[in-house]
């Protein structure tokens, strides 16, 4: 009992942590899911958005905000110099979330204000927030992969993210009908978001008290030699097939993210449609994200990662210069009907271009230099996505004063066809998005993987078999195949693989 009690009340780490102690950190593992993710759902993504657009926000000032969790990235490089320094990392992933998540607080008392100072006061309280999340996020991980037992990773960290899906699906539901029943601009909406920042705020509190309960063990003795931050960074730099994945990553990151944090603008503002929808949107794309993250992730084991990636990306790509079609619909129910279709082919894509690009920075690098090597990756990551959507908020009034209009006209004996495209305001972005994109996709090819096989032969695979499944769609069977790849599939395209190499050793013999 009194080691149960030291683990609840002290956030010091302990030198000896007995299995019931750590059995019952697991279980309040997969239960803080349920707190944070309610935390996470009613006060990122969408509604941060339709907030900081409530609030009177300009795109600049909407570029900004979608800069914040990227450009807090950057507080983790430090952060792991301030854990190996303290060595308590219990203690610096609680008092950081309690003090982050107190600024969720804060933003909800800026919906009864109008103006440009509660505006600063919300940029503030959010970058205050991601930069305290970022320093918890680095001790927090290294504190969880010495508490879960290495053949229980999996198993513990599948049932809390089912915890997190349920509860990011629950409440996004909840908050898209809450908007729908208030009137745009109104004192109502205020209400409401004022009431979801500060139910974030009490479900993030009580994550941070969930966690205090978890042990933690002392962390072994520091290196004799200590590693300067700097030399590790560069260490990477002297790999030049890395380095190419660097370009991809950086490129890539910068392209996406040069249109994606302004949807909910676009979708509001240009189209006209009510914050609900987007909700509704956003919830489509996480449920294709979850059913197809399975598929890619045997995909990206059987066939290597950059020939998933390099169906992913085109995939997603497309899909964000599709959104231009949106706003040539006359017909409201047909571009919803659009919309709802391109947020499933980007959930399901994103699903395997995130997947795969963290595993290929992991394969790429040397054993015992991982760390590195990732901390290069995620470092790009930050300043690319960082820096692109500030870039997009400040062109967009810009682009919001010009207009490109085509003509596509066909003339027959009987009839004239015309189809006119229409570019205004967020659609160049996307056009733009789709051509940076493609310098993205240009650079992956350059990378070199061991593993990796022709992306036409994969897809044809894929899609044939995807084919053959859907004429069994009436049974539940059917149903079954249709959302995976079979392993007739993957056993067929390791054959293959194999009878190329030995091909290629043959010729060159």
């Amino acid at each position: 009992m009194a080691a149960t009690t030291r683990s609840i009340y002290t956030l010091s780490p302990q030198a000896d942590v007995s299995a019931e102690e750590c059995e019952r950190g697991i279980r309040l593992l997969v239960v803080e899911a349920a707190f944070s993710g309610g935390a996470t759902a009613l006060t990122t993504g969408v509604i941060l958005t339709a907030f900081a657009l409530h609030l009177g926000a300009s795109n600049v000032m909407v570029g900004i905000l979608a800069s914040a969790p990227f450009l807090a990235q950057l507080l983790q490089l430090p952060a792991i110099l301030l854990v190996e320094r303290l060595r308590q990392r219990k203690r610096i992933a609680v008092l950081t979330s309690i003090g982050g998540r107190l600024m969720l607080g804060v933003m909800a008392v800026t919906a009864f204000y109008t103006g440009m100072e509660p505006l600063l006061v919300f940029l503030a309280a959010q970058f205050t927030l991601c930069g305290l999340g970022a320093i918890g996020t680095c001790a927090w991980n290294a504190w969880l992969r010495d508490l879960a037992p290495e053949n229980r990773l999996g198993q513990v960290f599948a049932r809390r993210t089912v915890w997190l899906t349920a509860i990011n699906l629950i409440f996004g539901l909840s908050a898209a009908l809450a908007l729908d029943w208030t009137g745009e601009g109104s004192r109502a909406r205020s209400l409401v978001f004022a009431g979801m920042f500060a139910a974030g705020c009490v479900t993030g509190l009580l994550s941070a008290r969930v966690v205090s309960g978890m042990p933690e063990r002392t962390m072994p003795p520091p290196p004799a030699e200590r590693v300067r931050l700097g030399e590790l960074l560069r260490q990477p730099l002297h790999d030049l097939n890395f380095v190419r994945l660097l370009v991809f990553v950086g490129s890539w990151q910068f392209a996406v993210n040069l249109a994606t944090p302004f949807f909910t603008v676009f979708t509001v503002r240009q189209l006209g449609l009510d914050i609900s929808f987007v909700m509704v949107l956003s919830v489509v794309s996480q449920i294709a994200n979850i059913l197809a993250l399975r598929s890619w992730g045997a995909l990206s084991d059987r066939f290597a990662n950059k020939s998933v990636l390099a169906v992913c990306a085109p995939v997603y790509i497309l899909a964000i210069v599709g959104m231009i079609g949106a706003s040539q619909f006359g017909d409201r129910d047909l571009m919803k009907v659009w919309l709802v279709v391109l947020h499933l082919l980007m959930g399901a894509s994103v699903a395997g271009v995130t997947l795969t690009s963290n595993n290929i920075a992991l394969k790429l690098s040397p054993r015992g230099s991982a760390t590195a090597y990732v901390a290069a990756s995620a470092t790009v990551t930050a300043v690319a996505a960082g820096l692109s959507p500030i870039l997009g908020g400040l062109l967009a009034d810009f682009f919001a004063l010009r207009r490109l209009e085509l003509l596509v006209r066909w003339s027959g004996p009987h009839n004239v066809v015309s189809l006119p495209l229409v570019l205004t305001s967020w659609d160049f972005y996307y056009l733009i998005a789709g051509l940076l994109g493609l310098y993205a996709i240009h650079r992956l090819t350059l990378v070199a993987e061991h593993g990796e096989i022709e992306p036409r032969e994969m897809m044809s695979a894929v899609l044939s078999e995807t084919l053959r499944s859907v004429r069994n769609i009436s049974s539940v069977a059917g149903l079954r195949d249709a959302t995976a790849v079979p392993v007739s599939l993957l056993r067929d395209a390791r054959i293959r693989l194999r009878l190329r190499r030995v091909q290629g050793r043959r010729s060159e013999d």
